[in-house]
Protein backbone atom coordinates (compact mmCIF):
# COMPACT_ATOMS: atom_id res chain seq x y z
CA UNK A 1 0.00 0.00 0.00
CA UNK A 2 3.20 2.14 -0.33
CA UNK A 3 1.90 3.49 -3.61
CA UNK A 4 -1.53 4.38 -2.14
CA UNK A 5 0.29 6.58 0.92
CA UNK A 6 2.16 8.25 -1.68
CA UNK A 7 -0.84 9.03 -3.66
CA UNK A 8 -2.48 10.33 -1.13
CA UNK A 9 0.45 12.06 1.26
CA UNK A 10 3.59 12.55 -1.13
CA UNK A 11 4.69 15.30 -3.67
CA UNK A 12 4.64 13.63 -6.78
CA UNK A 13 2.74 14.84 -9.59
CA UNK A 14 0.26 12.18 -9.45
CA UNK A 15 -0.94 13.38 -5.86
CA UNK A 16 -0.98 17.24 -7.24
CA UNK A 17 -3.01 16.27 -10.25
CA UNK A 18 -5.26 14.10 -7.72
CA UNK A 19 -5.42 16.66 -4.93
CA UNK A 20 -6.47 19.30 -7.60
CA UNK A 21 -8.80 16.91 -9.45
CA UNK A 22 -10.95 16.26 -6.00
CA UNK A 23 -10.86 19.67 -4.92
CA UNK A 24 -12.05 21.09 -8.29
CA UNK A 25 -14.90 18.28 -8.65
CA UNK A 26 -16.29 18.37 -5.06
CA UNK A 27 -16.22 21.99 -5.15
CA UNK A 28 -18.34 22.39 -8.32
CA UNK A 29 -20.63 19.50 -7.11
CA UNK A 30 -21.47 21.78 -3.99
CA UNK A 31 -21.35 24.75 -5.45
CA UNK A 32 -24.55 23.84 -7.00
CA UNK A 33 -26.32 23.45 -3.84
CA UNK A 34 -28.86 26.39 -3.04
CA UNK A 35 -29.24 27.99 0.29
CA UNK A 36 -31.91 30.66 0.18
CA UNK A 37 -32.21 30.14 -3.56
CA UNK A 38 -28.58 31.16 -3.70
CA UNK A 39 -25.40 28.98 -5.11
CA UNK A 40 -21.71 30.43 -4.93
CA UNK A 41 -20.65 28.55 -7.64
CA UNK A 42 -17.31 27.83 -8.23
CA UNK A 43 -16.30 29.43 -5.29
CA UNK A 44 -16.61 26.48 -2.93
CA UNK A 45 -14.04 25.52 -4.43
CA UNK A 46 -11.61 27.87 -2.63
CA UNK A 47 -13.68 26.70 0.63
CA UNK A 48 -13.08 22.99 0.03
CA UNK A 49 -9.26 23.78 -0.66
CA UNK A 50 -9.01 25.27 2.74
CA UNK A 51 -10.56 22.62 4.30
CA UNK A 52 -8.33 19.60 2.47
CA UNK A 53 -5.50 21.90 3.43
CA UNK A 54 -6.36 22.04 6.65
CA UNK A 55 -6.28 18.16 7.15
CA UNK A 56 -3.09 18.13 6.03
CA UNK A 57 -3.28 17.55 2.39
CA UNK A 58 -0.89 19.65 0.49
CA UNK A 59 1.74 20.23 -2.77
CA UNK A 60 4.96 21.13 -3.16
CA UNK A 61 5.13 24.86 -2.82
CA UNK A 62 6.30 25.67 -5.88
CA UNK A 63 4.37 23.35 -8.02
CA UNK A 64 1.11 25.06 -6.10
CA UNK A 65 2.71 29.04 -6.92
CA UNK A 66 2.94 27.65 -10.68
CA UNK A 67 -0.84 26.24 -11.05
CA UNK A 68 -1.80 29.37 -8.82
CA UNK A 69 -0.51 31.70 -11.14
CA UNK A 70 -1.35 29.97 -14.02
CA UNK A 71 -4.72 29.70 -13.34
CA UNK A 72 -4.82 33.29 -12.98
CA UNK A 73 -3.56 34.19 -15.87
CA UNK A 74 -5.89 31.84 -18.58
CA UNK A 75 -8.68 33.25 -16.52
CA UNK A 76 -8.22 37.26 -16.56
CA UNK A 77 -7.18 36.25 -20.34
CA UNK A 78 -9.69 34.44 -21.55
CA UNK A 79 -12.10 37.44 -19.73
CA UNK A 80 -9.84 40.19 -21.97
CA UNK A 81 -10.39 38.39 -25.13
CA UNK A 82 -14.14 37.87 -24.82
CA UNK A 83 -14.93 41.63 -23.50
CA UNK A 84 -12.51 43.39 -25.32
CA UNK A 85 -13.84 44.19 -28.38
CA UNK A 86 -16.75 46.31 -26.16
CA UNK A 87 -14.36 47.50 -23.92
CA UNK A 88 -13.35 50.98 -25.79
CA UNK A 89 -16.88 51.53 -26.82
CA UNK A 90 -18.44 51.20 -22.98
CA UNK A 91 -15.81 53.42 -22.09
CA UNK A 92 -16.83 56.09 -23.86
CA UNK A 93 -20.28 55.28 -22.96
CA UNK A 94 -20.06 55.50 -19.37
CA UNK A 95 -16.46 53.75 -18.38
CA UNK A 96 -15.13 57.45 -16.70
CA UNK A 97 -17.89 57.01 -14.01
CA UNK A 98 -17.25 53.17 -13.75
CA UNK A 99 -13.63 54.08 -13.22
CA UNK A 100 -13.92 57.00 -10.92
CA UNK A 101 -16.67 54.66 -9.03
CA UNK A 102 -13.88 52.20 -8.47
CA UNK A 103 -11.33 54.27 -7.85
CA UNK A 104 -13.89 55.07 -4.59
CA UNK A 105 -13.80 51.83 -3.72
CA UNK A 106 -10.20 51.42 -3.69
CA UNK A 107 -9.31 54.75 -1.60
CA UNK A 108 -12.52 53.83 1.06
CA UNK A 109 -10.95 50.91 1.26
CA UNK A 110 -7.78 52.15 2.13
CA UNK A 111 -9.22 55.12 4.44
CA UNK A 112 -11.22 51.84 6.20
CA UNK A 113 -7.72 49.99 6.83
CA UNK A 114 -5.66 53.05 8.17
CA UNK A 115 -9.21 53.68 10.67
CA UNK A 116 -8.75 50.35 11.77
CA UNK A 117 -5.11 50.72 12.14
CA UNK A 118 -5.47 53.66 14.69
CA UNK A 119 -8.31 52.63 16.52
CA UNK A 120 -6.75 48.94 17.21
CA UNK A 121 -2.78 49.53 17.16
CA UNK A 122 -2.72 46.38 14.83
CA UNK A 123 0.78 46.86 12.67
CA UNK A 124 0.36 48.40 9.47
CA UNK A 125 1.87 45.09 8.21
CA UNK A 126 -0.56 43.15 8.85
CA UNK A 127 -3.23 45.41 8.06
CA UNK A 128 -1.82 45.51 4.50
CA UNK A 129 -2.02 41.53 4.30
CA UNK A 130 -5.86 41.92 5.80
CA UNK A 131 -6.78 44.50 3.34
CA UNK A 132 -5.13 42.59 0.72
CA UNK A 133 -7.18 39.24 1.28
CA UNK A 134 -10.46 41.38 1.90
CA UNK A 135 -9.98 42.84 -1.20
CA UNK A 136 -8.83 39.54 -3.13
CA UNK A 137 -5.75 41.19 -4.74
CA UNK A 138 -3.26 38.78 -4.48
CA UNK A 139 -0.69 41.03 -6.85
CA UNK A 140 -1.41 43.34 -3.91
CA UNK A 141 -0.08 40.76 -1.07
CA UNK A 142 2.87 40.15 -3.45
CA UNK A 143 3.85 44.10 -3.64
CA UNK A 144 3.37 44.44 -0.05
CA UNK A 145 5.27 41.66 0.98
CA UNK A 146 8.18 42.59 -1.68
CA UNK A 147 8.38 46.24 -0.43
CA UNK A 148 8.44 44.89 3.24
CA UNK A 149 11.19 42.70 2.61
CA UNK A 150 13.49 45.39 0.49
CA UNK A 151 12.93 47.50 3.68
CA UNK A 152 14.10 44.93 5.85
CA UNK A 153 15.52 41.90 4.36
CA UNK A 154 12.56 39.99 5.81
CA UNK A 155 9.25 38.95 5.25
CA UNK A 156 6.78 39.68 8.06
CA UNK A 157 4.56 36.44 8.29
CA UNK A 158 1.54 37.88 9.31
CA UNK A 159 1.12 39.87 5.82
CA UNK A 160 0.67 36.66 4.34
CA UNK A 161 -1.68 35.41 7.33
CA UNK A 162 -3.78 38.08 7.66
CA UNK A 163 -4.15 37.44 3.52
CA UNK A 164 -5.37 34.42 4.49
CA UNK A 165 -7.89 34.96 6.99
CA UNK A 166 -9.21 37.68 5.11
CA UNK A 167 -9.72 36.26 1.68
CA UNK A 168 -12.85 33.53 1.90
CA UNK A 169 -14.77 35.92 3.38
CA UNK A 170 -13.84 38.60 1.38
CA UNK A 171 -15.23 36.84 -1.62
CA UNK A 172 -18.10 36.07 0.72
CA UNK A 173 -18.42 39.83 1.25
CA UNK A 174 -18.52 40.86 -2.33
CA UNK A 175 -21.13 38.63 -2.71
CA UNK A 176 -23.26 39.65 0.11
CA UNK A 177 -22.58 43.25 -0.64
CA UNK A 178 -24.43 42.52 -3.93
CA UNK A 179 -27.75 40.49 -2.28
CA UNK A 180 -28.04 43.20 0.16
CA UNK A 181 -27.79 45.91 -2.87
CA UNK A 182 -30.08 43.91 -4.47
CA UNK A 183 -32.32 43.88 -1.23
CA UNK A 184 -32.37 47.52 -0.57
CA UNK A 185 -33.16 49.00 -4.36
CA UNK A 186 -35.69 45.57 -4.65
CA UNK A 187 -33.99 44.63 -7.96
CA UNK A 188 -35.93 42.65 -10.61
CA UNK A 189 -33.52 40.84 -12.85
CA UNK A 190 -36.06 40.72 -15.96
CA UNK A 191 -37.01 44.58 -15.50
CA UNK A 192 -33.06 45.37 -15.64
CA UNK A 193 -32.64 42.84 -18.43
CA UNK A 194 -35.39 44.54 -20.13
CA UNK A 195 -33.72 48.16 -19.53
CA UNK A 196 -30.35 46.88 -20.38
CA UNK A 197 -31.85 46.11 -23.84
CA UNK A 198 -33.20 49.48 -24.19
CA UNK A 199 -30.03 51.16 -22.97
CA UNK A 200 -27.95 48.87 -25.64
CA UNK A 201 -30.54 49.74 -28.49
CA UNK A 202 -30.05 53.81 -27.71
CA UNK A 203 -26.18 53.38 -27.88
CA UNK A 204 -26.51 50.84 -30.42
CA UNK A 205 -24.83 52.01 -34.36
CA UNK A 206 -26.14 48.44 -35.65
CA UNK A 207 -27.37 48.03 -38.88
CA UNK A 208 -31.29 49.01 -40.14
CA UNK A 209 -33.42 48.83 -43.28
CA UNK A 210 -34.91 51.58 -44.81
CA UNK A 211 -37.36 52.01 -48.03
CA UNK A 212 -37.27 55.06 -49.40
CA UNK A 213 -38.24 57.16 -52.92
CA UNK A 214 -36.21 59.73 -54.56
CA UNK A 215 -37.11 63.42 -54.86
CA UNK A 216 -34.57 65.90 -54.55
CA UNK A 217 -33.77 66.93 -57.63
CA UNK A 218 -30.05 67.62 -56.65
CA UNK A 219 -29.18 64.14 -57.01
CA UNK A 220 -31.58 63.57 -59.72
CA UNK A 221 -29.59 61.86 -63.15
CA UNK A 222 -26.35 61.34 -60.37
CA UNK A 223 -24.68 58.01 -60.09
CA UNK A 224 -24.51 56.27 -56.84
CA UNK A 225 -20.49 56.50 -56.38
CA UNK A 226 -21.62 60.08 -56.55
CA UNK A 227 -24.49 60.33 -53.72
CA UNK A 228 -21.41 58.04 -52.30
CA UNK A 229 -18.86 60.88 -51.85
CA UNK A 230 -21.96 63.93 -51.25
CA UNK A 231 -22.50 61.51 -47.77
CA UNK A 232 -19.06 60.02 -47.76
CA UNK A 233 -19.31 60.76 -43.79
CA UNK A 234 -22.35 58.99 -43.52
CA UNK A 235 -22.45 54.70 -42.90
CA UNK A 236 -25.21 53.42 -45.51
CA UNK A 237 -25.32 50.76 -48.16
CA UNK A 238 -27.57 51.00 -51.57
CA UNK A 239 -28.48 47.39 -51.86
CA UNK A 240 -31.07 47.67 -54.16
CA UNK A 241 -33.24 49.67 -56.60
CA UNK A 242 -36.91 49.67 -58.15
CA UNK A 243 -36.73 51.89 -61.61
CA UNK A 244 -39.90 54.25 -61.60
CA UNK A 245 -40.53 53.87 -65.50
CA UNK A 246 -40.21 50.18 -64.72
CA UNK A 247 -40.85 48.76 -61.43
CA UNK A 248 -38.36 46.12 -62.17
CA UNK A 249 -35.80 45.60 -59.18
CA UNK A 250 -32.29 45.02 -60.02
CA UNK A 251 -29.28 45.20 -57.94
CA UNK A 252 -27.37 48.91 -56.81
CA UNK A 253 -24.06 49.24 -58.44
CA UNK A 254 -21.57 51.97 -58.17
CA UNK A 255 -22.71 53.50 -61.35
CA UNK A 256 -26.26 52.97 -61.00
CA UNK A 257 -28.10 56.49 -62.29
CA UNK A 258 -30.63 57.59 -59.72
CA UNK A 259 -33.99 59.30 -61.47
CA UNK A 260 -37.05 61.02 -59.95
CA UNK A 261 -39.46 58.13 -58.55
CA UNK A 262 -36.73 55.87 -58.55
CA UNK A 263 -37.00 53.42 -54.95
CA UNK A 264 -34.18 52.58 -53.30
CA UNK A 265 -33.41 49.92 -50.59
CA UNK A 266 -31.29 51.52 -48.07
CA UNK A 267 -29.21 49.72 -45.04
CA UNK A 268 -28.13 52.33 -42.58
CA UNK A 269 -27.40 53.14 -39.17
CA UNK A 270 -30.38 54.95 -36.26
CA UNK A 271 -27.93 58.09 -36.62
CA UNK A 272 -27.59 58.28 -40.00
CA UNK A 273 -30.95 57.08 -40.64
CA UNK A 274 -32.76 60.89 -40.73
CA UNK A 275 -30.23 62.49 -42.75
CA UNK A 276 -30.43 59.82 -45.32
CA UNK A 277 -34.01 60.58 -45.48
CA UNK A 278 -33.87 63.95 -45.75
CA UNK A 279 -31.36 64.22 -48.87
CA UNK A 280 -32.86 61.99 -50.96
CA UNK A 281 -37.02 62.30 -50.88
CA UNK A 282 -38.77 60.13 -48.46
CA UNK A 283 -39.24 57.05 -46.40
CA UNK A 284 -42.11 54.85 -47.52
CA UNK A 285 -43.16 51.42 -45.92
CA UNK A 286 -42.40 48.78 -48.19
CA UNK A 287 -42.92 44.93 -47.59
CA UNK A 288 -38.88 43.36 -48.13
CA UNK A 289 -40.86 40.59 -50.09
CA UNK A 290 -41.37 43.12 -52.92
CA UNK A 291 -37.21 43.99 -52.88
CA UNK A 292 -37.03 40.36 -54.48
CA UNK A 293 -39.07 40.22 -58.21
CA UNK A 294 -40.31 36.92 -59.34
CA UNK A 295 -38.64 36.50 -62.51
CA UNK A 296 -35.45 37.62 -60.68
CA UNK A 297 -32.29 35.22 -59.73
CA UNK A 298 -31.87 37.43 -56.82
CA UNK A 299 -31.25 35.58 -53.38
CA UNK A 300 -29.76 37.23 -49.76
CA UNK A 301 -27.23 34.95 -48.29
CA UNK A 302 -25.20 34.75 -45.09
CA UNK A 303 -21.52 33.88 -45.52
CA UNK A 304 -18.94 33.67 -42.87
CA UNK A 305 -15.07 35.12 -42.98
CA UNK A 306 -13.59 31.86 -42.47
CA UNK A 307 -10.05 32.52 -44.24
CA UNK A 308 -7.37 33.74 -41.74
CA UNK A 309 -5.80 35.47 -45.06
CA UNK A 310 -8.71 38.14 -44.95
CA UNK A 311 -8.25 38.94 -41.23
CA UNK A 312 -7.38 42.70 -41.33
CA UNK A 313 -8.49 43.60 -45.10
CA UNK A 314 -11.33 46.23 -45.40
CA UNK A 315 -14.30 45.32 -47.08
CA UNK A 316 -13.51 47.32 -50.36
CA UNK A 317 -10.27 46.23 -50.73
CA UNK A 318 -12.10 42.98 -52.46
CA UNK A 319 -14.03 44.64 -54.38
CA UNK A 320 -16.56 42.35 -54.36
CA UNK A 321 -19.52 44.45 -55.96
CA UNK A 322 -17.31 45.24 -58.80
CA UNK A 323 -16.14 41.55 -59.70
CA UNK A 324 -18.79 39.74 -59.01
CA UNK A 325 -21.91 42.06 -59.25
CA UNK A 326 -22.82 41.28 -55.56
CA UNK A 327 -23.99 43.67 -52.57
CA UNK A 328 -22.59 43.51 -48.88
CA UNK A 329 -25.25 44.97 -47.10
CA UNK A 330 -24.66 44.51 -43.41
CA UNK A 331 -22.05 42.34 -41.23
CA UNK A 332 -22.42 40.33 -38.27
CA UNK A 333 -20.13 40.58 -35.99
CA UNK A 334 -20.35 39.18 -32.04
CA UNK A 335 -23.91 39.33 -32.34
CA UNK A 336 -23.93 43.27 -33.49
CA UNK A 337 -25.09 44.39 -36.84
CA UNK A 338 -22.88 46.77 -38.74
CA UNK A 339 -23.15 48.54 -41.72
CA UNK A 340 -21.55 46.60 -44.76
CA UNK A 341 -19.65 49.87 -46.21
CA UNK A 342 -15.89 49.61 -47.92
CA UNK A 343 -14.36 50.96 -44.86
CA UNK A 344 -15.05 48.05 -42.34
CA UNK A 345 -12.29 45.82 -41.49
CA UNK A 346 -12.69 41.90 -41.91
CA UNK A 347 -12.67 40.01 -38.90
CA UNK A 348 -12.46 35.94 -38.53
CA UNK A 349 -15.91 34.76 -37.54
CA UNK A 350 -17.65 37.91 -39.58
CA UNK A 351 -21.20 36.94 -40.79
CA UNK A 352 -21.85 39.07 -44.10
CA UNK A 353 -25.41 39.38 -45.84
CA UNK A 354 -25.06 39.12 -49.46
CA UNK A 355 -27.10 40.04 -51.98
CA UNK A 356 -27.19 38.79 -55.86
CA UNK A 357 -27.49 36.05 -58.42
CA UNK A 358 -26.84 32.88 -57.42
CA UNK A 359 -23.66 31.87 -59.33
CA UNK A 360 -22.39 35.14 -57.53
CA UNK A 361 -23.28 34.54 -54.59
CA UNK A 362 -21.20 30.85 -54.40
CA UNK A 363 -18.51 32.65 -56.06
CA UNK A 364 -18.28 35.16 -53.11
CA UNK A 365 -19.14 32.57 -50.62
CA UNK A 366 -15.92 30.42 -52.25
CA UNK A 367 -13.08 33.38 -51.84
CA UNK A 368 -14.63 34.00 -47.90
CA UNK A 369 -14.63 30.50 -46.81
CA UNK A 370 -18.30 30.43 -45.18
CA UNK A 371 -16.24 26.86 -43.11
CA UNK A 372 -17.64 25.77 -39.73
CA UNK A 373 -15.01 24.20 -39.21
CA UNK A 374 -12.49 26.39 -39.65
CA UNK A 375 -13.77 28.64 -36.85
CA UNK A 376 -14.02 25.48 -34.52
CA UNK A 377 -10.04 25.08 -35.05
CA UNK A 378 -8.66 27.32 -31.74
CA UNK A 379 -6.46 29.66 -33.20
CA UNK A 380 -3.60 28.71 -29.78
CA UNK A 381 -0.82 30.90 -31.51
CA UNK A 382 -2.94 33.65 -30.25
CA UNK A 383 -3.67 33.01 -27.22
CA UNK A 384 -0.03 32.16 -25.97
CA UNK A 385 1.37 35.01 -27.65
CA UNK A 386 -1.05 37.01 -25.89
CA UNK A 387 -0.10 35.22 -22.36
CA UNK A 388 3.94 35.68 -23.58
CA UNK A 389 3.24 39.99 -24.33
CA UNK A 390 0.53 39.86 -21.24
CA UNK A 391 2.92 38.34 -18.73
CA UNK A 392 6.45 40.32 -20.23
CA UNK A 393 4.09 43.86 -19.37
CA UNK A 394 2.92 42.29 -15.97
CA UNK A 395 6.87 41.84 -14.92
CA UNK A 396 7.96 45.91 -16.36
CA UNK A 397 8.50 48.44 -13.01
CA UNK A 398 7.12 51.24 -12.83
CA UNK A 399 8.73 54.10 -11.25
CA UNK A 400 7.22 56.87 -9.27
CA UNK A 401 8.87 60.17 -8.23
CA UNK A 402 9.42 59.48 -4.26
CA UNK A 403 8.90 55.81 -3.97
CA UNK A 404 11.71 53.79 -3.49
CA UNK A 405 9.79 50.48 -5.13
CA UNK A 406 8.35 49.99 -8.55
CA UNK A 407 5.31 49.18 -9.32
CA UNK A 408 4.30 45.94 -11.29
CA UNK A 409 0.55 45.29 -13.39
CA UNK A 410 1.41 41.47 -12.22
CA UNK A 411 0.34 38.47 -13.72
CA UNK A 412 -2.82 39.07 -13.52
CA UNK A 413 -3.42 42.82 -14.68
CA UNK A 414 -0.60 42.53 -17.40
CA UNK A 415 -1.84 39.86 -19.77
CA UNK A 416 -5.89 41.13 -19.05
CA UNK A 417 -4.60 44.02 -20.29
CA UNK A 418 -2.92 42.48 -23.81
CA UNK A 419 -5.87 40.35 -24.11
CA UNK A 420 -8.02 43.38 -24.38
CA UNK A 421 -5.72 44.98 -26.72
CA UNK A 422 -5.35 42.00 -28.78
CA UNK A 423 -9.21 41.10 -29.01
CA UNK A 424 -9.72 44.71 -30.49
CA UNK A 425 -7.14 45.89 -32.55
CA UNK A 426 -5.07 41.85 -33.32
CA UNK A 427 -6.35 41.87 -37.00
CA UNK A 428 -4.91 44.99 -37.93
CA UNK A 429 -1.55 42.64 -37.47
CA UNK A 430 -2.76 39.73 -38.80
CA UNK A 431 -3.63 37.70 -35.64
CA UNK A 432 -6.27 35.70 -35.59
CA UNK A 433 -8.41 36.46 -32.45
CA UNK A 434 -11.85 34.64 -32.70
CA UNK A 435 -12.62 32.20 -30.08
CA UNK A 436 -16.16 30.25 -30.00
CA UNK A 437 -17.73 30.96 -27.03
CA UNK A 438 -17.67 27.46 -25.90
CA UNK A 439 -13.20 27.39 -26.14
CA UNK A 440 -13.79 30.90 -24.51
CA UNK A 441 -15.99 29.39 -21.57
CA UNK A 442 -13.75 26.12 -20.88
CA UNK A 443 -10.57 28.14 -20.40
CA UNK A 444 -12.06 30.66 -18.25
CA UNK A 445 -13.49 28.23 -16.11
CA UNK A 446 -9.93 25.62 -16.15
CA UNK A 447 -8.32 28.87 -14.82
CA UNK A 448 -10.62 30.17 -12.03
CA UNK A 449 -11.07 26.65 -10.71
CA UNK A 450 -7.13 25.96 -10.71
CA UNK A 451 -6.45 29.39 -8.74
CA UNK A 452 -9.49 29.28 -6.15
CA UNK A 453 -8.18 25.45 -5.44
CA UNK A 454 -4.71 26.18 -5.01
CA UNK A 455 -5.50 29.55 -2.95
CA UNK A 456 -7.53 26.89 -0.86
CA UNK A 457 -5.16 24.24 -0.54
CA UNK A 458 -2.42 26.91 0.51
CA UNK A 459 -4.43 28.84 3.27
CA UNK A 460 -5.69 26.07 4.68
CA UNK A 461 -2.99 24.58 6.76
CA UNK A 462 -2.50 27.37 9.11
CA UNK A 463 -6.01 28.89 8.57
CA UNK A 464 -8.10 27.53 11.88
CA UNK A 465 -4.65 28.23 14.08
CA UNK A 466 -4.31 31.65 12.75
CA UNK A 467 -8.30 32.68 13.72
CA UNK A 468 -8.41 30.99 17.32
CA UNK A 469 -4.43 31.62 18.62
CA UNK A 470 -2.68 34.38 17.40
CA UNK A 471 -6.11 36.93 16.96
CA UNK A 472 -6.83 35.83 13.49
CA UNK A 473 -10.42 36.16 14.32
CA UNK A 474 -10.40 39.90 14.92
CA UNK A 475 -8.80 40.12 11.34
CA UNK A 476 -11.43 38.46 9.66
CA UNK A 477 -14.15 41.07 10.91
CA UNK A 478 -11.41 43.85 10.01
CA UNK A 479 -11.25 42.35 6.51
CA UNK A 480 -14.79 42.01 6.39
CA UNK A 481 -15.76 45.88 7.11
CA UNK A 482 -13.00 46.58 4.74
CA UNK A 483 -14.72 44.65 2.26
CA UNK A 484 -18.01 45.58 2.69
CA UNK A 485 -18.31 49.35 3.50
CA UNK A 486 -16.81 50.57 0.47
CA UNK A 487 -18.90 48.15 -1.54
CA UNK A 488 -22.11 49.30 0.19
CA UNK A 489 -21.38 53.24 -0.17
CA UNK A 490 -20.46 53.05 -3.50
CA UNK A 491 -22.83 50.49 -4.34
CA UNK A 492 -25.50 52.79 -2.75
CA UNK A 493 -24.04 55.86 -5.11
CA UNK A 494 -23.49 53.85 -8.13
CA UNK A 495 -27.76 52.78 -7.84
CA UNK A 496 -29.28 55.55 -6.73
CA UNK A 497 -26.93 58.83 -8.13
CA UNK A 498 -25.77 57.26 -11.58
CA UNK A 499 -29.06 55.11 -12.17
CA UNK A 500 -26.49 51.94 -13.22
CA UNK A 501 -28.13 48.72 -14.66
CA UNK A 502 -27.76 46.11 -11.39
CA UNK A 503 -25.80 43.56 -13.63
CA UNK A 504 -23.59 46.80 -14.34
CA UNK A 505 -23.07 47.40 -10.54
CA UNK A 506 -22.09 43.89 -10.08
CA UNK A 507 -19.04 43.79 -12.60
CA UNK A 508 -18.41 47.30 -11.23
CA UNK A 509 -18.29 45.93 -7.54
CA UNK A 510 -16.57 42.40 -8.61
CA UNK A 511 -13.57 44.49 -10.92
CA UNK A 512 -13.30 46.67 -8.21
CA UNK A 513 -12.00 43.68 -5.54
CA UNK A 514 -10.10 42.41 -8.78
CA UNK A 515 -12.30 38.95 -7.58
CA UNK A 516 -12.72 36.49 -10.12
CA UNK A 517 -15.21 34.60 -8.49
CA UNK A 518 -17.29 37.49 -7.74
CA UNK A 519 -17.16 37.77 -11.52
CA UNK A 520 -17.84 34.36 -11.81
CA UNK A 521 -21.33 34.48 -9.45
CA UNK A 522 -22.41 37.94 -11.71
CA UNK A 523 -22.29 36.31 -15.09
CA UNK A 524 -24.13 33.44 -13.56
CA UNK A 525 -26.37 35.10 -11.81
CA UNK A 526 -26.95 37.95 -14.78
CA UNK A 527 -26.97 35.84 -17.87
CA UNK A 528 -25.36 38.24 -20.10
CA UNK A 529 -21.99 39.85 -20.70
CA UNK A 530 -22.53 43.16 -18.52
CA UNK A 531 -20.81 42.30 -15.84
CA UNK A 532 -17.89 40.82 -17.42
CA UNK A 533 -17.97 44.57 -19.54
CA UNK A 534 -18.20 46.63 -16.11
CA UNK A 535 -15.14 44.36 -14.88
CA UNK A 536 -13.10 44.75 -17.68
CA UNK A 537 -13.27 48.77 -17.65
CA UNK A 538 -12.37 48.56 -14.32
CA UNK A 539 -10.20 46.07 -13.59
CA UNK A 540 -6.85 47.59 -15.32
CA UNK A 541 -6.85 50.43 -13.56
CA UNK A 542 -8.00 49.01 -10.02
CA UNK A 543 -5.33 46.57 -10.63
CA UNK A 544 -2.79 49.20 -10.81
CA UNK A 545 -4.51 50.94 -7.97
CA UNK A 546 -4.28 48.07 -5.55
CA UNK A 547 -0.72 47.49 -5.85
CA UNK A 548 0.31 51.15 -5.81
CA UNK A 549 -1.86 51.40 -2.53
CA UNK A 550 -0.53 48.03 -0.77
CA UNK A 551 3.16 49.82 -1.46
CA UNK A 552 2.63 52.76 -0.48
CA UNK A 553 1.06 52.01 2.91
CA UNK A 554 4.06 49.92 4.05
CA UNK A 555 6.59 52.06 2.57
CA UNK A 556 4.71 55.56 4.26
CA UNK A 557 4.96 53.56 7.44
CA UNK A 558 8.34 52.01 7.48
CA UNK A 559 10.46 54.43 5.61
Amino acid sequence: MDWFNELLWGQGVAHSVLLLAVVIAAGIQLGKIKVFGISLGVTLVLFVGILLGHFGFNMDPKVLHFVKEFGLILFVFSVGMQVGPGFFSSFKQGGITLNLLATGIVLLGALVTLSIHFLTGTPMATMVGVMSGAVTNTPGLGAAQQAFSDLFGQVDDTIALGYAVAYPLGVVGIILSMLFVRYIFRINFQQETERLSIEEDSLSHGAMPVSLVVRNPAIWGKSIAQLSELLKHREFVISRIMYSNSNEVDIASADTVLHEGDKIFVITTEQDAETIKTFVGEEIQMDRKQWIPAKSQLVSRQILVTKPELNGKRLGDLQLRRLHGINITRLNRAGVDLVGTHRLTLQMGDKLTVVGSEPAVAKVEELLGNSMKRLDHPNLITIFLGIALGVLLGSIPIFFPGIPQPVKLGLAGGPLIVAILISRFGYKYKLVTYTTQSANLMLREVGITLFLACVGLGAGGGFVDTIVNKGGLAWVGYGFAITTIPLLIIGFIGRYFCKLNYFTLMGLMAGSMTDPPALAYSNATAGNDAPAVSYATVYPMTMFLRVLVAQLLILLFYV
